[in-house]
């Protein structure tokens, strides 16, 4: 199947489960998940994974064991190419349209004090301050959760103070709902911004290269 982009009725079909998550909504409406999320979510990973790897397209349900949201579908459709544990390039498609990003999403204990050397070094931290200062001037926004606090064992006087707060870090971009993302083109856009976030994505991966990662999650 060739990816020609993302369907309207996709984008329909979250805004409508947005307001009817439920079993009855989701089994009423598998077959336009099926042929309008799912299949074109397929096509986009094989035309992907030959220069960035496998694709892995998320569950569209949640794991409410934990959680006081007991609705049972996500409201959104996410897929993740990995370079490292949780580490990668990422898009997702929503009522809000299609959003692209790369960074690292999950990082404690050795991996985070890894990452945080990496930036307090002169050499390799002004390397990511300044990759991340060219991203912000092409258009993508820098996110990730951040300490309030300084961290424990830095000054807050620190010149890349506002990095060392990172507990995670990912740059993206929203396309949203512009026509574009209807159309085949949509793949060019994807491939060409993820190809601009490797420099960000290979900076994480060297920087935690020999530190185990996280838990596989089942």
């Amino acid at each position: 199947m060739t990816f020609e982009g993302f369907p309207v009725a996709a984008l329909d079909f979250y805004d409508d489960l947005e307001m009817d998550n439920t079993k009855s909504f989701w089994d009423a409406h598998k077959d336009v998940y099926a042929a309008s999320v799912k299949a074109p979510f397929a096509a986009l990973s094989a035309a992907l994974e030959p220069e960035f790897g496998a694709m892995k397209v998320f569950r569209p349900y949640r794991d409410v064991r934990f959680a006081k949201d007991k609705t049972p579908y996500k409201t959104h459709q996410g897929a993740f190419v990995a370079a490292g544990p949780a580490i990668g390039w990422y898009v997702e498609l929503s009522p809000r349209g299609v959003r692209v990003g790369g960074g690292f999403y999950e990082a404690s204990g050795e991996r985070l004090a890894a990452i945080r050397a990496a930036m307090d070094a002169e050499k390799t931290g002004t390397a990511l301050a300044r990759q991340l200062q060219r991203y912000e001037k092409a258009g993508f926004e820098v996110g990730g959760d951040r300490l309030k606090t300084t961290p424990r064992g830095f000054s807050a006087d620190h010149p890349r103070i506002g990095l060392l707060r990172h507990r995670t870090l990912f740059v993206s971009r929203s396309y949203g709902f512009e026509p574009v993302i209807h159309t085949p083109e949509v793949l060019t856009m994807i491939r060409d911004d993820w190809r601009r976030l490797r420099p960000l994505v290979s900076w994480v991966a060297d920087a935690v290269d020999g530190v185990p990662g996280p838990p596989t999650r089942r």
